[in-house]
């Protein structure tokens, strides 16, 4: 398919999903950066209906960088263990606010460059953060885009950050955050990984149906 039908399609995609999403946002709760920061990496493998429960009591314990950067690695394993991962959540999270700190005056960088160097993050969790808190728009590539991009005919790479590049060729910069958070609501309600509701998706008509077997 040449790029101008492609991007045709995804536009189109796109249009369908923001009449069907018209309320679509970043599931996860939080107030500043540091507090999206926070729940973006406790969310990898966990639900964020899960980290919003474990990070109130997270929030109010930590409230700067330098708190987190000086916890006690026990005391704050303790609070997020639920969220699973938990040890290596915690060193992230501790690492990337020292280096917040100590370098960045304790806030979270606003580009994305600076934000790839902080331990815990790359590409997709500084893009949700750029785009959420910042307002700086960007694609995440989470599993749910990355099986719904294939599905859709939207790619053909695998790599995620591949997968990103390809879709900001077809994706008007202006809707990239929000085109995320539709089609990641999209993935959860209707084009799950097993047995999607085809017979429910308002864009089938639109969707090759090709196939792609990508892990959830």
């Amino acid at each position: 398919m040449k790029e101008n039908d492609l991007q045709d399609r995804a536009k189109k995609i796109d249009y369908i999903l923001k009449k069907t999403y018209v309320d679509a946002k970043c599931a996860l709760d939080f107030k500043n950066p540091l507090e999206l920061l926070v729940s973006t990496i406790l969310s990898a493998q966990c639900t964020d209906k899960r980290v919003n429960l474990v990070t109130p009591a997270v929030f109010k314990k930590y409230k700067t960088a330098k708190d987190y950067a000086q916890a006690n690695v026990h005391e704050f394993q303790t609070l997020i263990r639920s969220t699973g991962f938990y040890q290596n959540k915690t060193k992230n999270i501790l690492g990337a606010m020292k280096v917040i700190d100590e370098r960045h005056d304790g806030k979270v960088p606003q580009a994305l460059d600076e934000l790839v160097k902080l331990p815990g993050i790359g590409r997709k969790t500084a893009n949700v953060i750029l785009g959420n808190a910042f307002g700086t728009a960007g694609i995440v590539v989470d599993t749910h885009m990355l099986r719904l991009s294939h599905r859709m005919g939207l790619t053909k790479n695998h790599d995620p950050v591949k997968v990103e590049f390809d879709l900001m060729k077809l994706i008007p910069k202006r809707e990239w955050t929000m085109f995320s958070h539709r089609m990641i609501h999209h993935g959860r309600a209707i084009c799950v990984a097993r047995k999607p509701l085809c017979s429910k998706c308002p864009v089938e008509m639109l969707c090759p149906k090709i196939g792609v077997k990508v892990h959830a």
